[in-house]
């Protein structure tokens, strides 16, 4: 089988090895023996990350830290039409966002599987065999106790336990982690996201909640109103918290700013309906048009609101800046 990688991100900080991505394939083959997470990793919460523990430290004994998800996710696929998805179906983390955390977490293979028609209907027992234990060279699995995969999610962690041995891997089951007396997951980090709670959202997932994009041309009024700003247009799916501004940070090649985040449609300069992310980051005054940034909303500062002049809007942008800059420093 031939093997195919989509490329490689940018070197992690301090390493100096790559995130390999095997994408938009199942004819692939990992030579190397494989310490492998499987799951949807929908918002990386702390959860995620007990479970990446666990891959990451079997690369002592020489093992490549594996993570297999799929592509679209599965409730993106199942969701409804419009190439398998629905327009109300919102997502924690963009395909670009998981890369880069999964590289910076050390990760060495991320395999995106395709998910269609035809990789649905694999029954589980032949995904077992095929594609864990021929494909990807498993020799340690983690997965959570509410795992399913193949066919009609008929695969299950049970399965997996029961198939290890015969197919020359050993499996772990990782419990639930419990915050403030409920479990971590994605549908409570969703349900913070939407309620704004960003503080909340950050202890779920051990660091503020990623925007990540590349930055866009706007009509420049803030740059005007002595406040230049960058402006990321979030993908479609990309799930995001209530309009209104943020207190931030923002990361650009491996570097953190302070930052103030507007998330909304600047609704004093234009009637247009673009959802976006304006930012203004503290100490910079690069032009960084077309570069990628990541934005990270730390908490919420105030509702968006309409300002009867630009006089108005830049008193306010003056106190939001103020108010923001010992936050998330």
């Amino acid at each position: 089988m031939r093997r195919c990688y989509e490329k490689k991100l940018t070197e992690r900080e301090g390493k100096s090895d790559f995130l390999e991505i095997i994408a938009n394939t199942t004819q692939f083959y990992i030579q190397r023996e494989t310490a492998a997470a499987i799951g949807k990793f929908d918002g990386i919460h702390i959860g995620h990350r007990r479970l990446l523990e666990e891959i990451l430290s079997r690369k002592k004994d020489g093992m490549a830290a594996c993570v297999f998800t799929f592509d679209p996710p599965p409730a993106v696929f199942f969701g409804g039409s419009a190439g398998q998805g629905s327009s109300k179906i919102k997502i924690l983390n963009t395909r670009d966002e998981k890369r880069r955390l999964f590289d910076r977490m050390g990760v060495d293979i991320l395999i995106e599987f395709p998910l269609n028609e035809e990789t649905s209907a694999i029954m589980p027992g032949v995904f077992a065999l095929e594609v864990l234990a021929k494909q990807m060279n498993v020799r340690f699995l983690a997965a959570g106790h509410d795992l399913s995969f193949g066919a009609k999610g008929a695969g299950n962690a049970a399965l997996l336990r029961e198939l290890g041995p015969k197919l020359g891997f050993d499996f772990m089951t990782i419990d639930k982690i419990c915050m403030e007396g409920r479990e971590v997951s994605s549908t409570l980090v969703r349900d913070r996201v939407e309620a704004g709670d960003m503080e909340a959202v950050r202890r779920l997932l051990g660091m503020p909640y990623m925007i990540a994009g590349k930055v866009v041309r706007g009509n420049q009024i803030g740059r005007t109103l002595g406040f230049p700003t960058i402006n990321i247009l979030p993908e479609e799916y990309k799930l995001l918290p209530p309009r209104g501004v943020y207190f931030s940070q923002a990361r650009y090649k491996g570097k953190l700013y302070r930052a103030v985040s507007n998330v909304g449609c600047k609704p004093t300069i234009s009637d247009r309906e673009a959802l976006g992310v304006e930012t203004y980051l503290y100490d910079f005054e690069e032009e960084i048009y077309d570069e990628i940034v990541e934005v990270y909303l730390c908490r919420f500062h105030r509702p968006e609101q309409r300002f009867e002049s630009l006089e108005e809007l830049k008193e306010q942008l003056r106190k939001d800046i103020e108010a923001g800059a010992e936050v998330c420093s």
